[in-house]
């Protein structure tokens, strides 16, 4: 069935486009306290070899101005900081407790030293309206965020916005399986066992469950890529992880 031109899908469920914001906030609030820890148990620890191999492409260095978008918790941020000490990196999540997380996490790690605290920042931020003037960063990074937004091709328009000429687009994110016995098996492990992990731990089967459902509705990569493309980048290129249960995406501001 066609959807309304003013609804859009949140997981498999059909809702006003005005409301789908606020539902996803509702998840992530909810999550927000156990998110690092199920993200391990989620992937056995995977996603941390693919955040250092989003990182590892980015190959950051110097005084790189890098945007963080859906940056909540800090992970890719810290790795940032970590391989370029002197980046100034702004950690924006559209989220607040995401981001208290993060900010807690911070202050844990001393990387909100005052030393730091010019490099390091956090700001309360829609993907799709981004506060920040035009060629204003050199890199803007988003790690399984971009397919929570509303509009995925304005939250892209607003990324090749503010990067600079040159500037770099990068991408990680849940994507489609290539081998079908895998998909068969990550489909079992998704609907099954992912929605019983988050009741168990989090106390939220119903919020993993539609992170479940939002992977499945992501495009595909080469559906992604074009919409990349769409927006205006050059170059733009993907790098399958673990057979295609995660992607990486990159673009350029050319």
């Amino acid at each position: 069935m066609e959807q309304p031109s003013d609804s859009t899908h949140f997981g498999f469920t059909t809702v006003p486009e005005a409301e789908k914001a606020k539902l996803v906030r509702g998840v992530f609030e909810s999550v927000a306290p156990r998110y690092d820890l199920m993200n391990d148990l989620m992937s056995a620890g995977v996603h941390r070899l693919w955040k250092n191999a989003m990182v590892d492409w980015l190959a950051p260095r110097g005084a790189i101005r890098v945007l963080d978008m859906a940056g909540g918790t800090g992970d890719i941020a810290f790795r940032i900081q970590d391989r370029a000490p002197q980046a100034h990196i702004l950690v924006a999540d559209i989220n607040a407790a995401m981001l208290g997380q993060g900010r807690s996490r911070a202050i844990d790690q001393a990387r909100m030293a005052q030393a730091n605290m010019a490099r390091l920042d956090w700001a309360c931020m829609d993907a799709e309206q981004l506060c920040l003037p035009d060629r204003s960063v050199d890199a803007y990074t988003i790690a399984f965020g971009i397919r929570n937004v509303t509009h995925i091709e304005r939250a892209l328009a607003e990324a090749f916005r503010v990067l600079k000429p040159g500037g770099r687009f990068l991408c990680l994110e849940f994507s489609h399986v290539t081998d079908p016995a895998l998909a068969r098996l990550y489909d079992i492990y998704s609907f099954q066992l992912l929605p019983k992990l988050g009741d168990w731990v989090a106390k939220d089967a119903e919020s993993y469950r539609y992170l479940v459902e939002s992977i499945r509705r992501f495009p595909d990569q080469d559906s992604f890529k074009a919409m990349i493309e769409a927006a205006g980048f050059g170059r733009v290129s993907y790098r399958n992880l673990s057979g295609g249960i995660a992607a990486m995406h990159s673009g350029w501001r050319i």
